[in-house]
């Protein structure tokens, strides 16, 4: 396992479609296992593989509380089959450092996706996960928090990722 460097906004290439895992090999088995370890590092609850530079639909969750067992999930090209509900969550994005803000998004999701043994499987999510799996589904399309603001709070949210990011030892 290793650590892998986190990219953030606005680096270009958050911003391009991750492309469909084809082979469930030793390879993908490692990447996963790298995308878990530098989650866990950063500390979050999710990560996209596009945001370590690898443009694979590939994601990774685990919202276990710190005083529960990790419950780590793992998802390849996974598709959104169902939305219910809304909720505003206020999210925050290993991508975004510093930054957290409100957020609609749907309440309840169901996900169909692949494990890394390319296992297909559905899961129905509500509250924190749900919102996690909108969250790292978004970025698999280039999607951003970031995008979900107006113009004004988009260029204060940029000044603040500049200022996180040159304030970090």
């Amino acid at each position: 396992m290793a650590l892998r460097p986190i990219l953030t906004y606005p680096d270009p290439r958050l911003r391009e479609k991750a492309l469909p895992v084809e082979h469930f090999d030793s390879e993908l088995k490692q990447l996963v296992e790298d995308m878990a370890e530098t989650m866990y590092d950063a500390p979050g609850v999710g990560l996209a593989a596009n945001q370590i530079g690898v443009l694979q639909r590939v994601f990774v969750i685990d919202i276990a509380d710190e005083n529960e067992p990790s419950d780590l999930k793992v998802f390849v090209n996974p598709e959104l089959i169902a939305l219910d509900g809304v909720l505003v969550w206020q999210e925050g994005c290993l991508s975004f450092p510093g930054v957290s803000e409100d957020i609609k998004r749907a309440e309840r999701v169901t996900v169909r996706a692949q494990n890394e043994r390319g296992e297909v499987f559905e899961l129905e999510a509500e509250g924190l996960m749900a919102v996690a799996i909108q969250h790292e589904n978004d970025h698999l399309n280039g999607v951003l928090m970031v995008d979900k603001f107006n113009a004004i709070k988009r260029r204060l949210i940029g000044k603040k990722v500049a200022r996180a990011t040159t304030d970090a030892p």
